[in-house]
Protein backbone atom coordinates (compact mmCIF):
# COMPACT_ATOMS: atom_id res chain seq x y z
CA UNK A 1 0.00 0.00 0.00
CA UNK A 2 1.01 3.41 -0.82
CA UNK A 3 2.17 5.69 1.81
CA UNK A 4 -0.37 8.39 0.89
CA UNK A 5 -3.25 5.24 0.84
CA UNK A 6 -2.28 4.66 3.65
CA UNK A 7 -2.38 8.09 5.32
CA UNK A 8 -5.98 8.22 3.84
CA UNK A 9 -6.95 5.13 5.34
CA UNK A 10 -5.95 5.81 9.43
CA UNK A 11 -7.43 9.34 8.54
CA UNK A 12 -10.65 7.27 8.20
CA UNK A 13 -10.26 4.74 10.44
CA UNK A 14 -9.45 7.53 13.13
CA UNK A 15 -12.27 9.36 12.24
CA UNK A 16 -15.00 6.29 12.18
CA UNK A 17 -13.79 5.56 15.65
CA UNK A 18 -14.06 9.24 17.24
CA UNK A 19 -17.26 9.84 15.60
CA UNK A 20 -18.74 6.48 16.94
CA UNK A 21 -17.76 7.57 20.60
CA UNK A 22 -18.77 11.26 20.45
CA UNK A 23 -20.69 11.84 17.09
CA UNK A 24 -19.15 14.15 13.96
CA UNK A 25 -20.52 17.08 15.70
CA UNK A 26 -18.65 17.03 18.92
CA UNK A 27 -15.25 15.40 17.07
CA UNK A 28 -12.72 17.99 16.33
CA UNK A 29 -10.11 18.16 13.81
CA UNK A 30 -7.57 18.39 16.24
CA UNK A 31 -8.84 14.65 17.54
CA UNK A 32 -8.52 13.17 14.40
CA UNK A 33 -5.08 14.21 13.30
CA UNK A 34 -4.15 13.27 17.33
CA UNK A 35 -5.19 9.84 16.64
CA UNK A 36 -4.31 9.24 13.09
CA UNK A 37 -1.02 10.63 13.86
CA UNK A 38 -0.97 13.14 10.73
CA UNK A 39 -1.24 16.73 10.82
CA UNK A 40 -4.31 18.60 9.73
CA UNK A 41 -2.55 19.79 6.09
CA UNK A 42 -2.91 16.00 5.17
CA UNK A 43 -6.49 16.17 6.13
CA UNK A 44 -7.20 18.92 4.13
CA UNK A 45 -4.85 17.57 1.20
CA UNK A 46 -6.79 14.01 1.15
CA UNK A 47 -10.21 15.27 1.98
CA UNK A 48 -10.59 19.01 1.52
CA UNK A 49 -12.45 20.13 4.57
CA UNK A 50 -14.00 18.17 7.88
CA UNK A 51 -17.55 18.12 6.14
CA UNK A 52 -16.10 15.68 3.64
CA UNK A 53 -14.31 13.85 4.99
CA UNK A 54 -17.84 12.69 7.38
CA UNK A 55 -19.14 12.28 3.94
CA UNK A 56 -16.05 9.95 3.43
CA UNK A 57 -16.40 8.06 6.47
CA UNK A 58 -20.28 7.27 6.19
CA UNK A 59 -19.61 6.47 2.49
CA UNK A 60 -17.11 3.80 3.34
CA UNK A 61 -19.76 2.56 5.91
CA UNK A 62 -22.42 2.11 3.45
CA UNK A 63 -20.06 0.73 0.70
CA UNK A 64 -19.01 -2.13 2.78
CA UNK A 65 -23.05 -2.43 4.36
CA UNK A 66 -24.65 -2.31 0.61
CA UNK A 67 -21.91 -5.23 -0.42
CA UNK A 68 -23.53 -7.20 2.29
CA UNK A 69 -26.88 -6.68 1.72
CA UNK A 70 -26.32 -7.56 -2.50
CA UNK A 71 -24.96 -10.50 -1.30
CA UNK A 72 -27.82 -11.66 1.27
CA UNK A 73 -29.98 -11.27 -1.42
CA UNK A 74 -28.82 -12.74 -4.45
CA UNK A 75 -27.73 -15.63 -1.70
CA UNK A 76 -31.94 -16.25 -1.64
CA UNK A 77 -32.51 -15.67 -4.94
CA UNK A 78 -30.23 -18.58 -5.74
CA UNK A 79 -32.48 -20.91 -3.47
CA UNK A 80 -35.06 -20.32 -5.64
CA UNK A 81 -33.67 -19.02 -9.07
CA UNK A 82 -37.39 -18.61 -10.10
CA UNK A 83 -39.72 -17.36 -8.00
CA UNK A 84 -39.91 -13.66 -6.18
CA UNK A 85 -38.10 -13.78 -2.85
CA UNK A 86 -40.45 -13.56 0.36
CA UNK A 87 -40.66 -10.26 2.06
CA UNK A 88 -39.32 -11.69 5.42
CA UNK A 89 -36.08 -12.65 3.16
CA UNK A 90 -35.84 -8.92 1.89
CA UNK A 91 -36.44 -7.63 5.08
CA UNK A 92 -33.48 -9.74 6.54
CA UNK A 93 -31.24 -8.99 3.36
CA UNK A 94 -31.61 -5.14 3.93
CA UNK A 95 -31.59 -4.54 7.52
CA UNK A 96 -30.04 -7.55 9.37
CA UNK A 97 -26.36 -6.19 8.14
CA UNK A 98 -27.22 -2.85 9.50
CA UNK A 99 -27.76 -4.78 12.86
CA UNK A 100 -24.52 -6.29 12.83
CA UNK A 101 -22.64 -3.46 11.52
CA UNK A 102 -24.12 -1.57 14.53
CA UNK A 103 -22.93 -4.33 16.96
CA UNK A 104 -19.46 -4.29 15.30
CA UNK A 105 -16.72 -3.50 17.76
CA UNK A 106 -12.98 -1.80 17.81
CA UNK A 107 -10.43 -2.82 19.66
CA UNK A 108 -11.33 -0.74 22.47
CA UNK A 109 -14.38 -2.27 22.15
CA UNK A 110 -16.56 0.89 21.43
CA UNK A 111 -19.80 0.14 19.16
CA UNK A 112 -19.52 1.54 15.99
CA UNK A 113 -23.01 3.27 15.71
CA UNK A 114 -21.68 6.46 12.90
CA UNK A 115 -24.85 5.42 11.38
CA UNK A 116 -27.27 5.94 13.73
CA UNK A 117 -25.54 8.90 14.81
CA UNK A 118 -25.86 10.46 11.67
CA UNK A 119 -29.47 9.55 11.24
CA UNK A 120 -30.03 11.67 14.34
CA UNK A 121 -28.06 15.15 13.49
CA UNK A 122 -29.05 15.03 9.29
CA UNK A 123 -31.44 12.11 8.80
CA UNK A 124 -31.85 13.66 4.96
CA UNK A 125 -28.42 14.03 4.84
CA UNK A 126 -28.75 10.57 5.52
CA UNK A 127 -30.70 9.36 3.13
CA UNK A 128 -29.09 11.25 0.70
CA UNK A 129 -25.54 9.44 1.06
CA UNK A 130 -27.96 6.16 1.11
CA UNK A 131 -28.96 7.27 -2.09
CA UNK A 132 -26.17 8.88 -4.00
CA UNK A 133 -23.93 6.06 -3.46
CA UNK A 134 -21.97 4.42 -6.50
CA UNK A 135 -23.21 1.12 -5.23
CA UNK A 136 -26.46 1.92 -3.37
CA UNK A 137 -28.50 1.01 -7.48
CA UNK A 138 -29.41 -1.13 -4.22
CA UNK A 139 -32.78 0.59 -3.36
CA UNK A 140 -34.24 0.24 -6.43
CA UNK A 141 -33.05 -3.64 -6.37
CA UNK A 142 -34.68 -3.65 -3.02
CA UNK A 143 -37.98 -1.58 -4.10
CA UNK A 144 -38.16 -3.69 -6.79
CA UNK A 145 -38.00 -7.29 -4.75
CA UNK A 146 -40.64 -5.96 -2.13
CA UNK A 147 -43.00 -5.43 -4.63
CA UNK A 148 -42.87 -8.08 -5.91
CA UNK A 149 -42.83 -10.12 -2.59
CA UNK A 150 -46.10 -8.35 -1.64
CA UNK A 151 -48.03 -7.55 -4.83
CA UNK A 152 -50.98 -6.18 -3.46
CA UNK A 153 -49.51 -3.47 -1.59
CA UNK A 154 -49.14 -0.21 -4.06
CA UNK A 155 -45.79 1.38 -4.46
CA UNK A 156 -46.34 4.68 -3.21
CA UNK A 157 -47.73 2.54 0.43
CA UNK A 158 -44.31 0.88 0.10
CA UNK A 159 -42.86 4.25 0.42
CA UNK A 160 -44.37 4.75 3.24
CA UNK A 161 -43.61 1.25 4.97
CA UNK A 162 -40.21 1.47 3.88
CA UNK A 163 -39.72 5.40 5.52
CA UNK A 164 -41.39 3.61 9.01
CA UNK A 165 -39.11 0.54 8.46
CA UNK A 166 -36.26 2.56 8.44
CA UNK A 167 -37.21 4.97 11.83
CA UNK A 168 -37.85 1.94 13.64
CA UNK A 169 -34.75 0.21 13.03
CA UNK A 170 -32.49 3.23 14.33
CA UNK A 171 -34.54 3.84 17.05
CA UNK A 172 -34.06 -0.02 17.83
CA UNK A 173 -30.49 0.64 17.79
CA UNK A 174 -30.30 3.27 20.11
CA UNK A 175 -32.05 1.10 22.81
CA UNK A 176 -34.64 1.47 24.98
CA UNK A 177 -33.11 3.11 28.33
CA UNK A 178 -34.11 6.41 27.08
CA UNK A 179 -38.17 5.02 27.34
CA UNK A 180 -37.63 3.40 30.41
CA UNK A 181 -36.68 6.74 32.10
CA UNK A 182 -39.09 8.61 30.44
CA UNK A 183 -41.39 5.92 31.66
CA UNK A 184 -40.11 5.95 35.57
CA UNK A 185 -39.08 2.34 34.63
CA UNK A 186 -35.58 0.60 35.94
CA UNK A 187 -32.95 -0.35 33.38
CA UNK A 188 -33.24 -3.75 31.99
CA UNK A 189 -31.15 -6.18 33.61
CA UNK A 190 -30.70 -8.24 30.32
CA UNK A 191 -28.12 -6.98 27.99
CA UNK A 192 -28.99 -6.59 24.87
CA UNK A 193 -27.76 -8.72 22.26
CA UNK A 194 -27.75 -8.60 17.99
CA UNK A 195 -29.33 -12.01 18.43
CA UNK A 196 -32.52 -10.39 20.63
CA UNK A 197 -32.33 -7.41 19.28
CA UNK A 198 -32.29 -9.17 15.04
CA UNK A 199 -35.14 -11.35 15.81
CA UNK A 200 -37.38 -8.60 17.83
CA UNK A 201 -36.65 -5.90 15.26
CA UNK A 202 -37.16 -8.33 11.89
CA UNK A 203 -40.99 -9.57 13.30
CA UNK A 204 -41.77 -5.96 13.90
CA UNK A 205 -40.79 -5.06 10.84
CA UNK A 206 -42.87 -7.93 8.72
CA UNK A 207 -45.84 -7.06 11.09
CA UNK A 208 -45.54 -3.68 9.73
CA UNK A 209 -45.00 -4.27 6.20
CA UNK A 210 -47.34 -6.99 5.81
CA UNK A 211 -50.27 -4.69 7.54
CA UNK A 212 -53.74 -4.06 6.21
CA UNK A 213 -53.74 -1.17 3.68
CA UNK A 214 -55.28 1.70 4.89
CA UNK A 215 -58.56 3.32 3.98
CA UNK A 216 -58.02 5.61 1.83
CA UNK A 217 -55.47 3.33 0.10
CA UNK A 218 -58.26 0.98 -0.99
CA UNK A 219 -60.31 3.53 -1.84
CA UNK A 220 -57.81 5.01 -4.56
CA UNK A 221 -56.77 1.74 -5.58
CA UNK A 222 -60.87 0.59 -6.06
Amino acid sequence: MKRADRTQLAILDAAEHLFSIYGPNATSMRQITSLAQVNLSAVNYHFGDKDNLVDQVFQRRLNALNDERLQLLEQYQRQAPHAALKASQVVHAFFAPLIRHAFTVDHQKQSRQPLVEQNNSDPNGFIRILCTDQRAGILPVFRQALLAALPGVPEEEMVWRFHFMLGATFYALQGTSGLRQALLLPPSEKPVTMEMLEARLMSFLLGGLRAPLPEDTLTLNS
